[in-house]
């Protein structure tokens, strides 16, 4: 499969199944970078490189379940809480 215009071949879902899993975590990876939540990034992984969502969405679970920690401090660094007090 040829993406839009590029020279380099990307893995197929179902000739390449290990490279592609590998490719999208790459990519979530990136949009990680980015600080971009994970509904920006199943969006931006469809628009560019035409990746399912249910296949980003799928990935960005594992990735989730394996590192706990880190994206519980992710989403409190792009999320943070707002200040609130009850004194005002």
């Amino acid at each position: 499969m040829y993406h839009e215009g590029h020279q380099h071949l990307l893995p197929c879902l179902r000739c390449h199944p290990h490279s592609y899993i590998r490719m999208v975590q790459h990519l979530i990876e990136r949009c990680l970078l980015l600080q971009m939540s994970r509904d920006q990034c199943i969006k931006a992984l469809y628009k560019h490189a035409n990746i399912r969502p249910i296949v980003t969405l799928t990935v960005w679970r594992e990735l989730q379940k394996e590192n706990r920690d880190f994206f519980q401090a992710y989403f409190h660094s792009v999320y943070p809480r707002p200040f609130t007090s009850r004194h005002i």
